[in-house]
């Protein structure tokens, strides 16, 4: 068997593809047959919560992660023997930075901030407020009024801004200061005895920067945002870690590097071994 890899990745125009740009055919396919090697442990990080992933991987044929690190880092559950179990040592590892207060509390302390429009119920969790804005809106601006808000009462908070190409709207997510999807993958990282020579992320959008740009070894799929992009190169080439950061461009086994192709591109960057044998045996 060759030698471990923990491979997390997000789903929705990174593994699901959703996004504008068509899927090569064979990635899919070729994506479940790396993960079901024995070496391969599968971790999804997603904004979606745990019943929204189990509709994911019904409706467009996934395999059946390991782990769901799901609401954008701030739940973690295990599958074990069929059965989803949370981890509730991640649960009390984040819970202390809200200082007590719940999403309730921090949503009534938002509620007269006119760029913010709750997001519907089911996207929302008991460490995680998440709201619509404006796409071409001031980002660092708005953190800003928020943290204005939250900081008299001791709340920590990490304020993570996306956008929805698909939909041209921003997407805000009120987490815990140390719950993200970073936060988490490391967690999950020591939990199983894993570094950085043995997982590798793969992502497509801003709240998967802080992974990308991290020292774990991570690949950005040739469907992400250009400004996405951008921002990846240059915040990993001011922190010296342009070796961390590949991005896919097309171009493995014909592929066009969006969506699974882009995360097998990128295990082929990263891990050739694993490539290698998926190549062989696909014949």
């Amino acid at each position: 068997m060759s030698r471990p890899l923990l491979l997390c990745t997000d789903l929705d125009r990174t593994l699901i593809p959703n996004g504008r740009e068509p899927e090569s055919p064979e990635a899919r396919p070729l994506f479940r047959r790396l993960v079901a090697d024995k070496a391969v442990t599968l971790a999804y990080v997603t904004g979606r919560h745990r019943a929204l992933v189990e509709e994911a991987i019904a409706d467009h044929e996934l395999p059946r992660p390991d782990y769901v690190i799901g609401d954008v880092g701030t739940s973690l559950h295990a599958l074990e023997e069929g059965v989803w179990r949370p981890v509730h040592a991640w649960e009390d590892a984040i819970g202390g930075a809200w200082a007590g207060a719940g999403a309730a509390r921090i949503q009534s302390l938002l509620t007269d901030l006119a760029e913010l429009r709750l997001q519907e119920p089911d996207k929302q969790g008991p460490f995680k407020l998440s709201y619509y804005t404006p796409a071409d809106l001031d980002p660092e601006a708005l953190r800003a009024r928020i943290r204005e808000r939250l900081a008299p009462r001791a709340i920590r908070a990490n304020l993570i801004w996306s956008i929805d190409e698909a939909a041209e709207v921003g997407l805000l997510d009120v987490l815990p200061e140390n719950a993200s999807k970073l936060h988490a993958v490391e967690f999950l990282m020591n939990r199983l005895g894993r570094d950085t020579t043995s997982t590798l992320f793969a992502g497509d959008s801003g709240n998967d920067l802080e992974v990308l740009v991290s020292r774990i070894p991570s690949v950005l799929v040739a469907n992400g945002h250009p400004d996405v992009r951008e921002q990846a190169r240059r915040r990993s080439h001011e922190q010296g870690l342009e070796d961390r950061l590949y991005c896919a461009v097309g171009g493995w086994r014909g592929m066009n590097g969006c969506y699974a192709a882009g995360i097998l591109e990128g295990v082929a960057h990263f891990r050739p071994d694993l490539a290698e044998r998926l190549t062989s045996e696909s014949g």
